[in-house]
Order: structure tokens, then sequence, then C-alpha cells
């Protein structure tokens, strides 16, 4: 059914059969959550001709595809989502109306695929939204993790992982395609073998094997016809059960292609701080690799006879070092099953893959045992020693280097093979993700390889999709922007810049502040519900929501907090206005100290919101399992952004570029993306401080930082930090938080706190104190939200895909016409 042709009665009836015969009840017997799978489901009829449709079209026409491969894709929930881009929006109102049910709350009912962790995986999901609305054919590639992440409880302060069940009830949007499925082989071993023709065959021999599934996902593009496709792939045993193992008694055996399978696809990240869980990661990398290029070289072989055509048709985009595998891989699909010669195979895999990377720091990017790597894909590790062969000859032989600098640039070195190495020498594209990130990996960080390929490395600063962050999580805000300057903006952001013209106006500073206001008391009701914490929705909602990691610095924001509080405590008719702190983030498993952190927080919340004497002046709250949902509703509340990461140290971030879409003032360093806001915005729309990138830089080479100088010589900063150890926020354990103690003054290694977070921390309590004065001025402040919405247009995802597709992928737009009844 095409969605223009969508009547009320068409879809009110396709929910009540949909609840009759997937249910055997009435409307009225349905749960919550049947209904809302009774909804999904409907919905996804009306998605479904248009995704064959436009399947049809690219089979047609035959376009150049890209297919993006992640690790993560954080696409959060998907109903309200396909409902906005679809434009069907006013028919479900009706229908819910009509039927006595409330949007909201079936929404509300689906759970987040827990498909992603942080800012990578959104940033692959707002990719795929703006592909779909441009209309560039594309193919989102990834693993159908059962448990995703983790779900996240705080328990008496701390962490605690539990089970993502986001697939315990199914999921209404997806079709498994078992015509796709794949082999994938692991571990066994490498025969060589002379053909006819005195040609070398490699055959992999003894190895264990599963079978890949895709299981697809539509993609819908807004007020269009493109549906194009998230691609998951699962695991399952070529075997499913052994029956003569089983009859043996051999029981695990019976079931060990099973537990096999099964152990890929579990969760997303394994622990990998010991050596099972990172040969699970492995194995999970390359299995979804293999699957996708085995498959997507299956579907163009079904159309094109020449192999050397590939480049043309198919574009291979490896989203940070995870898929990194895609490199060695294809060559072997190349050399192995379509006997190309070396040359020949490297050429069409060079011209073919591109890489995104997405972090700075050197310690970050992923390097993997030889030992692991050669015994578990044994003839992927032979073409990658004759890859980094080759390189180092050639750097030799072209470049006429220095055994040091080949040293330093070669894939293979110190029992380690160097990922983000194999993508830049196999890539034809090598990208930062914003200009402060790429200018530190040509000078600093990739600085030898910029050397001798210039021409690879570019530039694409990350957008975010304005549909989902402002059309979907703040309709309030999104319909105050349309009636003022049109509706432009929903699929060009740079018409948003049309805003700055009423941003003097009193009665539309007013009706911004009112929605914002609204928002606020949305989300402290929210904030009521989940934490059992009462704040304040006239107070400044000040927000840090993100994966939690040292460079991010939430250490820096919560010792500020004690800060404050300590302020109070000396003074407690302090004028200050009333401040409610709001924390989100996960930190990964393994990661003692970014979870001792979580702790500290906290602890910390605890007292303070206890403490009567301050009345009310700081709340602190820790959001549990932050994830795209929540965030949608913490994003339109914020007043401040705080964007706090030590410089040099954050490659872009997407949630700085969501919340000035909706209105918040960045608090930041100037690092990432954050410079290219202040240039959009301007610095007095801003609450810059802290050291610059290269200040950053020419400490650590210099090695001249000394934090207990900071200690010794500023009262309060030594008041907070000794509160670390000294019980005041842990009187049962009061050295609990001496790690973090240790951290800030005597750093690791015998290398002082490479984050500075002491040395910035003067700087950060100015800025705060600059933002009290701000906001004490309703009518300035007014001005300057608005002045940052109105100057998110360069920030939309749209732009940054548009970049892509012209001066990467070299793709063109596929037009998908539907004919209406």
């Amino acid at each position: 059914m095409n969605r223009l042709d969508v009547t009320v009665e068409d879809l009110k009836e396709a929910v009540l059969e949909n609840i009759k015969n997937q249910f055997r009840k009435t409307i009225d017997q349905a749960s919550k959550e049947q209904i809302f799978a009774a909804l999904a489901f409907a919905v996804r009829d009306i998605i479904i001709d248009q995704w064959i449709e436009t399947h049809k079209t690219y089979d047609e026409k035959d376009p150049k595809t890209v297919y993006y491969l992640s690790m993560e894709f954080l696409m959060g929930r998907a109903l309200g989502n396909n409902i906005i881009n679809m434009k069907v929006d006013d028919v479900v109102k009706k229908v819910c109306n009509e039927l006595e049910l409330d949007l909201n709350v079936i929404e509300d009912m689906e759970p987040d695929p827990g498909l992603g962790n942080g800012g990578l995986g959104r940033l692959a999901a707002c990719f795929l939204d703006s592909l779909s609305t441009l209309e560039y054919p594309a193919y989102g590639c990834g693993i159908r993790y059962r448990y995703g992440i983790f779900e996240q409880k705080i328990i008496d302060g701390y962490q605690v992982e539990r089970p993502d069940e986001w697939l315990k009830n199914g999921n209404p949007f997806e079709v498994r395609r078992d015509e796709y499925g794949v082999e994938v082989k692991f571990l066994g071993s490498v025969r060589v073998l002379k053909t006819a023709n005195g040609r070398d065959k490699f055959v992999q021999e003894n190895y264990q094997s599963v079978k890949a599934i895709p299981y697809d996902i539509p993609i819908v593009g807004y007020d269009n016809n493109t549906v194009n496709t998230l691609r998951l792939w699962d695991a399952e045993a070529i075997v499913g059960f052994d029956l003569e193992s089983f009859d043996r008694g051999e029981y695990h055996k019976a079931v060990e292609q099973q537990n096999l399978a099964k152990s890929i696809v579990e969760v997303l990240y394994p622990n990998d701080n010991h050596y099972m869980g990172k040969e699970l990661r492995l194995k999970q990398q390359y299995f979804f690799i293999s699957a996708t290029v085995q498959q997507v070289i299956n579907k163009f072989k079904q159309k094109h006879n020449d192999i050397r055509e590939l480049p043309d048709k198919i574009a291979f985009h490896i989203n940070d070092t995870h898929p990194s595998l895609t490199i060695p891989e294809l060559m072997r699909v190349l050399l192995d099953e379509e006997e190309l010669e070396w040359e020949e195979a490297w050429d069409i895999t060079t011209k073919t893959c591109a890489y995104t990377n997405h972090t700075i720091m050197s310690e970050a990017l992923e390097k993997w045992p030889i030992e692991l790597l050669s015994r578990l894909l044994p003839r992927i590790y032979m073409i990658i020693e004759e890859i980094n062969r080759r390189f180092c000859l050639r750097l030799v032989d072209e470049f006429h280097l220095s055994k040091e600098r080949i040293y330093n640039m070669s894939i293979i070195m110190d029992g380690q093979i160097k990922m983000a190495w194999m993508c830049i020498v196999g890539s034809h594209s090598v990208n930062g993700v914003a200009m402060l990130h790429t200018k530190i990996l040509k000078n600093e960080e990739l600085k030898d390889f910029y050397e001798i390929y210039p021409d690879k490395f570019n530039n694409k600063t990350n957008g975010i999709t304005q549909r989902r962050f402002l059309l979907e999580a703040n309709p309030k805000l999104a319909e105050f922007v349309t009636d003022l300057i049109g509706d432009k903006w929903i699929t060009y952001l740079p018409h948003i810049k049309n805003l700055e013209k009423y941003v003097d106006s009193e009665q539309e500073q007013k009706e911004f502040m009112k929605i914002k206001y609204e928002n606020k008391v949305r989300l402290a009701e929210y904030i009521k519900e989940q934490n059992n914490i009462e704040i304040d929705p006239r107070s400044i909602f000040d927000v840090q929501i993100k994966r939690l990691h040292e460079y991010k610095r939430q250490l820096m924001n919560i010792l500020h907090v004690m800060h404050l509080y300590n302020k109070l405590l000396e003074n407690p008719d302090l004028d200050m206005i009333p401040r409610t702190f709001i924390f989100g983030a996960k930190a990964a498993p393994g990661y003692t100290r970014a979870k001792l952190i979580i702790k500290l927080i906290n602890n910390v919340a605890d007292i303070i919101n206890n403490d009567i004497n301050i009345k009310n002046k700081i709340k602190v709250v820790f959001i549990e399992n932050y994830n795209v949902s929540n965030a949608e509703i913490i994003i339109a509340a914020a007043d401040v952004s705080e964007q706090i990461s030590t410089a040099s140290k954050e490659a872009s971030g997407t949630g700085n570029m969501k919340l000035m879409l909706n209105g918040a003032v960045t608090l930041g360093t100037m690092d990432g993306a954050n410079i290219e806001i202040v240039e959009e915005v301007g610095r007095d729309n801003c609450f810059i401080f802290g050291l610059s990138s290269e200040e950053v830089i020419k400490l650590q080479h210099d090695d001249s930082y000394n934090p207990w100088d900071l200690y010794n010589n500023n009262a309060d900063t030594r008041k907070v930090v000794t509160q670390l150890i000294n019980g005041f926020y842990a009187p049962d354990d009061p050295d609990l938080f001496r790690e973090i103690y240790d951290s800030l003054l005597n750093g690791d290694g015998g290398r002082p706190d490479p984050y500075f977070i002491l040395k910035d921390f003067d700087s950060y309590k100015e800025a705060h104190k600059k933002i009290d004065i701000a906001y004490a001025n309703q009518r300035e402040w007014a001005k300057m939200v608005m002045l940052n919405t109105a100057n998110s247009g360069k920030f939309s995802s749209d732009r940054t895909i548009e970049q892509y597709a012209k001066e990467i992928w070299n793709l063109e737009k596929t037009t998908v016409v539907m004919e209406t009844n």
C-alpha cells in the first residue's frame, strides 16, 4: 500500500485484524505491548510496498551502492520515526483517537534496540536516515546482537550490567532473509595447491564455520518513496544438532556448533580484558564482514560479468577500525575465489574501500595479537602479511624512508597487527570527523601516513538528523520553528537560519522559553518517576550525556558540583541560581575507573540531594540506562550542554549538535566540533574555557604538567580533591575513591593526569559563574539559546552525507516513483 493511499479506516482495520490474528484478542483485551505490535505491523505493511519498489528500482537502474559497515547502529525506537518520515502521523493519531489509545504510551512499549554504545552507533543511524532521505542507494551492515550492549542498573550507586533483552518479544520491523545466507569460516589451516596453470590455490581445511543469516530492517526516507535497508547478520549452526554425538552421550559436542553460533551474536562488545573476550570480539568482526562481502559479491555477479567493475558499483565504508577486516576479506574473495592476480585484486580493493577514523588517541586504535588473528583467521593473516610486506617494500623503494619510520608505519610490528594502519593503506579515502580532528590526524597521530598519502586524507564533520532530534523529539519546538519560517528546515537544516529574524522579538522569546519550560517539566516528571528525585524546572538544567570515559571529563563536572556544595556549606544564602546537574552515561563493563566515577557521582548526589540546609540550590541526577529514548527527553529540556573533553582528545561529538539544535548553550573546550559550533554561533553565545589543543599537545610533549602545584596552591581545589579520600562522600570506606584521587595527582605509570582536569578546573569554575550571570537576564538568555538553534544548520547529517556521497563514494541519487490509486 502506498503511504499516500492510506486512510484512517484502512489503518484502523489493519490494527484490529493484527490484534485478532496474532494474539486472539479484541482490542479491549489486548495489552499495551500487543497493541504496539499490532500498530507496528500495520505501519510495516505500508512500508513494505515502498521497500519492494525501492529495490526494484535499484535492480532496474543498477546504481552504485554504499555498504556502511559498522559494529554499532544505535537506531532508537522505530515506530515513531517511521510514522513521521512517512508523514502518516495525522492518520495514525486519528486511528488512536478513534480506538481511544494514547500514541505516546504505545510508542513507549517499544524497546530501544541495544545495537550501539554511543556516538559511533548513533552517527551510523543518523547517516542511514540521511541516505534514505537524500535518495542515495545504501545498506547499513552490522550484527543482530541478541542482548545489545547491556541494560544499566544503578544499585547502591554502582553500575550493574544486566542483559538487554530488546528482542524478547521480537522485532516487528525486521524481515528474515534466508536466501542470502552464507558460510563464515574460522580456525583450521591453509593448504597451498598448484593449479593446472601453475597458480597457487589456497584452501582452508579443518575449520569451524557458522551460517550467517541476514535480518533486514527498513530505513524510511522522509517524505519520499525511498526505503533503504539496515542488514543485521545473525549466526546459526551449519548443523543445528548432532544427534549421533548426543546418542553417544557427548552432549556438549552435540550442540557445539549451536554454541559457537550463539556466542558470536550474543552481546555487543564482550569484555575484552581477557583472552576469550578478545577472541570473541575478533570473531564478531570477521563474521559480519565476511558475510557482507560474500553476499555483496554474489549479488554483484548476478548482473556483472567482470569483477573488475566492482568499484564502479560498490563502495564499502569502514566505520572506525572494527570493520577493518573488510580489506583482507575482499582480497581473499578476489584472489582465492575470483582468481585475480594480486595487483588487480589490490587495485579493486583500494578503490572500493574507504575509512573513517573516529579517534585521536593512539591507545584507542585497534590492535590484534598476531597469535590470535593468525590462529583464528589463518588465510586472512597470510593476506595481511603480504599487504604489509608489499607496503614496507614500497616505503623503501618509492619513498626511501628510514628504518625507524618504516618500523613505526608497519602494519605488523611487536607481535601486533595495527588495524588503523591497514585501513589507511588499503583505502582510497581516510577521513576525520571534525576540522580539528582531521588536522591533528595529519599533523600528529597519522603524520607519517599523511606525508606519503596526502590525497587520501580529508575531513567530513559529523552531523545529526534533525528529523529525529527536533521534529520527533521536540514536537513543540519543531511546530514553533515551522510556524515562523516554514518546514523547509526538515530536509534542509540551513534554512533554520531564518529563525534569526525573531531572536530580538519579546513575544517569540517568551514562546521559545515557554516551550523549553514545558520540556523541563516533562523531564522533571520522568526523573521523579525513575529516580524519585524532585527537581525544579525553574533551575538551570546542566546536562552531560555521553559515554563515560576519562577524556570526556565527567569527573571534572562532579568535582565542580562538589566545589559548589562546599561554597553553599560555607554560606547557605549564597546568591546563585539553582542548578540541576544531569548525568547520563554507561561505562564499559571492564573500565573500572569509569565505573568508580559513576559511583562518585551517585554518592555526591545522595548527600547533596538530601541536605535541606542548601535550600535545593543544587540537585544532582544520574539517569539510569541512558539510551536514545531518554536522550530525546533530556536534550529537549537542557539549558546547558556540557562538552568538556580535554582539548585534542574528542574527535567530534554529536551530542553537542543535538543540544545546540534544541536551544542549549554549549559549555565547552575548543575541541572536536565545538570549534565549528563556536564558528557558527559566535563565541559570545557559548561558554568556552580551558586549554587549547596546541597547549595540551605541548604539555604532553614537554611532560611539564605538575598537578601537585595546583593542589598545593589553590585552597578550593585542595579541599575538593581531599574530599575524595577523607571519607566526606564515603564515610564507611574513606579509601573508596583513592584511585580517582591518585589519577588526578599521580596519574598512571609515573605520568601525570593526561586529561588535565585540575589544570582546567579554575577556568571551568569561571565559565560556570558566567552562565549564572547570563541566565539571570532571561531576555538575553532567550536570545542566546534561539541563536544557537538558528545557527545549527551546518550540523545536519544530510550535509555530511552529501559530502561523503560526492567526495568519497561517488554516488548518484536514485528516485523511487510509486503509482497512487
